[in-house]
């Protein structure tokens, strides 16, 4: 299945069309007014990166690039994308693709009719990740050469320099991520721009809308400081309007492309859209949050008055300002020195380091201010060095926003100036939340950044516990921020593989004691921020595939299926002496009183395997039960089944890994684009075992948790409260909502209770 138009395509068929082409046609489907199209499936790349023998050359290239050496990663990029450029596409896949192209132009009454063509990888737009800007866009492309041509460019940007480095960061696995392409009808726009469903910093029910002159590209990439408006959506009633000087847009010119033009003088400063569009606009919003069930991140263009849908995809860095300073606050001796829109809250102090070349990326050091016209997706390494991001252009809606949002980085833009107001290496303040840039180095109380030593723990106080699954040390500070009961899930692959080396590379090389070190340090960090607050340790559950690339992982053997294969407990028991490193690591910082610590064995499939690790763990000086807490995981159906077991020999705690047992139970690998439609965490055979597994903790007076993706479904884990769960982990973004939803599910459970009381 080469090509599926849009109006065969659903949210659920991420795995064909990516999130993109799935969204498209799920908007489609509901009857939102969407510029037809199909989309070339994940499935046409993979076989095509297969068939003509270049995955191999492209893996091997990733596996000897140094991600953080910013020239090493972009020499690596442009060799990866002139091999797929360069590669022809099979007849047959063209010849698909051509007819479908064809047939397009055929339903819109124009030959060799303008189209966009835009990427879709197929793990983009996750509940907890954001792709932005990561792959490429084609605009105004005609004639089906060039839609051939440029179809395949899309392929090769999927290994864009940047979106090789985010899925390094985020643990995105390289070979799973497909791409799929979609060739939609361009709307040649007068007005475009985007709308968030809700405010993205605050989750408060208004649409945020931005517009300008032209095409959408303008405001997405940032390249101008669009109008902001604000609809209270309870009554469509507009409560802002922010007009700015909108210097440039992109049109379509003579020979059919987009370029970039000076706006006319007399429409510079006019307003965008009238109340009567923002009105469309937002009801259009809220049928797309009612059907998605979730707040959204939309493109819209207006062309000759009529509304278009271009995209919508979840808010995935959706926050609570709670904790930021009052817009009130007196500002007090500090000298503003440039203001613009506050785009990530916080405040950030340091030297300014301005950038107007990407060459100049060097530059930012760890706590730098980072200042530019706007950041583009190449930046994002840079970016995560920065303490803080200012911006000449862009709006509340443009790439340094969502970026900075997503990393927790205080952001402002649309200075209009900052590039040459600001003084290189000279110290300044910002304020993310009140778009001001103040001059010198200021500490604030009032106005600090969320930490977890400066933020109060959630007001909602519940009986179930909500945790927050952290993978990353670096990410511990603003999990424990969110005031989560504790951690669920450290997950251990992380803190071993980020020194590049196999572990028992480590250990057959006599550096055993480095091993131990550098997981004592990283789950120190973890360990620190939480204390005295619980985390649990889960032993190391690397498939084999990620494995192989490590220095010294050149004997791994090579499996059909890794899910199914060598992980988890049944390695580890394989190959003890990496076990046993874990375990000293853990003894390490219990002798140094961390006593919140708790270890969890994953992927086990008989009571055996457990006992085998208890006495492991006994071996090297760490009593199990006695100084430390020591439990399971339940990923396998075989587990769930026998919990009673596993009960009998003795645990402190049982999590239940979700996205495993789910797999396993429908015969489903999560990470094949082929089948990830039939994955579920809700299919009853799913809910049964999560249901039987619970209520049996609940009777041996075990406490039993969920930290895989369905402890962050709100209606999912409202039958978990029900079943008697004794705590919830979710991603460190989803805790305050986690938590509202287990209140209101205890709630419910007391208030129905005293119903009965009362028949």
């Amino acid at each position: 299945m080469y090509v599926v138009k849009f109006e065969d395509l659903g949210k659920s068929d991420i795995g064909i069309a990516g999130g993109k082409g799935a969204n498209l046609g799920e908007l489609t489907q509901a009857g939102i007014p969407v510029p037809p199209g199909f989309v070339v499936t994940a499935e046409t790349y993979g076989k095509f990166m297969e068939d003509a023998g270049i995955n191999g050359k492209v893996l091997d290239i990733l596996a000897k690039t140094d991600i953080n050496n910013t020239k090493e990663l972009q020499a690596a990029a442009e060799e990866i994308k002139s091999i797929i450029i360069e590669t022809p596409v099979p007849e047959d896949m063209s010849t698909l693709i051509i007819e479908a192209y064809n047939q397009l132009c055929q339903r819109v009454g124009e030959e060799d009719t303008d189209v966009a063509i835009r990427s879709s990888a197929t793990a983009e737009d996750l509940p907890d990740a954001s792709f932005a800007g990561q792959q490429d866009t084609f605009l105004h492309v005609s004639g089906s050469e060039d839609v051939i041509d440029y179809i395949r460019k899309c392929w090769a940007s999927l290994f864009e320099a940047r979106a090789i480095f985010y899925r390094e960061e985020n643990g995105f696995d390289h070979s799973k991520v497909y791409i799929a392409v979609v060739v939609q009808k361009m709307a040649i726009a007068d007005k475009a721009g985007v709308m968030f469903t809700v405010n993205p910093s605050t989750g408060e029910e208004i649409a945020l809308i931005e517009g300008s002159w032209g095409l959408g590209e303008a405001v997405v990439s940032g390249d101008v400081t669009p109008d902001n408006y604000v609809v209270d959506k309870s009554n469509d009633e507009v409560i802002g309007v922010t007009i700015s000087d909108k210097k440039l847009m992109y049109v379509k010119d003579e020979d059919g492309t987009s370029v970039r033009v000076d706006v006319p003088e007399d429409k510079r400063n006019e307003r965008v859209l009238s109340d009567e569009e923002l009105v469309e606009l937002t009801e259009m919003g809220k049928r797309i949050q009612a059907h998605y069930g979730e707040p959204m991140d939309t493109e819209w263009a207006f062309e000759k008055g009529n509304l278009f849908l271009l995209q919508a995809r979840p808010i995935t860095t959706l926050g609570d300002d709670n904790g930021a300073a009052s817009e009130d606050s007196a500002v007090g001796d500090k000298n503003v020195i440039v203001k613009g829109l506050g785009a990530s809250p916080g405040t950030a102090s340091g030297k300014v380091k301005i950038i107007l070349d990407i060459d100049e990326l060097d530059k930012i050091k760890d706590g730098d201010i980072m200042v530019t016209t706007m950041t583009t997706p190449d930046m994002v390494p840079a970016m995560r060095r920065a303490s803080g991001i200012i911006t000449d252009e862009g709006g509340v809606t443009c790439h340094a926003s969502i970026i900075s949002r997503e990393l927790g980085i205080p952001c402002v833009v649309g200075t209009g100036s900052a590039t040459t107001t600001l003084e290189e290496n000279v110290g300044v303040t910002l304020d993310g939340k009140k778009g001001l840039v103040y001059e010198g180095i200021h500490e604030s109380k009032e106005e600090a950044a969320p930490t977890a030593a400066n933020v109060e723990a959630a007001p909602i106080i519940t009986v179930t516990e909500v945790k927050a699954n952290v993978s990353m040390p670096e990410a511990a500070q603003r999990a424990a921020a969110t005031g989560a009961d504790g951690v669920g899930l450290l997950r251990t692959e992380h803190l071993m593989l980020t020194a590049g080396i196999h572990p028992g590379k480590f250990i057959a090389d006599g550096r055993e004691n480095e091993l131990i070190d550098t997981i004592a340090e990283n789950v120190m960090v973890v360990a620190d921020a939480f204390y005295p607050k619980p985390v649990w340790y889960r032993t190391l559950d690397a498939p084999t595939d990620e494995f192989i690339t490590l220095e010294g992982g050149e004997n791994e053997p090579e499996e059909h299926n890794p899910m199914l294969g060598w992980r988890g407990i049944r390695r580890e028991l394989d190959q003890p002496e990496i076990l046993k490193c874990e375990f000293k690591a853990i003894k390490k910082l219990y002798d140094k009183g961390y006593t919140n610590l708790g270890i969890m064995i994953p992927l086990s499939q008989s009571p055996a395997e457990l006992k085998q690790a208890k006495e492991l763990c006994a071996s090297v000086g760490l009593i199990p039960h006695k100084d430390i807490d020591f439990g399971m995981m339940v990923e396998i159906p075989a587990a769930a089944l026998t919990i009673e077991d596993y009960l009998e020999i003795g645990v402190d705690f049982v999590s239940l890994g979700t996205n495993d047992l789910t797999q396993y139970t429908l015969a489903v690998d999560r990470n094949n684009e082929f089948v990830a439609k039939h994955y579920t965490e809700e299919h009853p055979a799913v809910m049964k075992l999560i249901e039987r597994t619970i209520k049996k903790c609940v009777e041996a007076g075990v406490t039993c948790s969920i930290c895989g993706q369905a402890g962050s479904v709100p209606h999912i884990v409202e039958k978990l409260v029900g079943y008697g769960i004794t705590s919830v982990s979710s991603n460190a973004d989803a805790v305050a909502e986690v938590r509202k939803t287990v209140a209101r599910a205890e709630k419910k459970i007391i208030l129905d209770a005293a119903r009965k009381s009362q028949e």
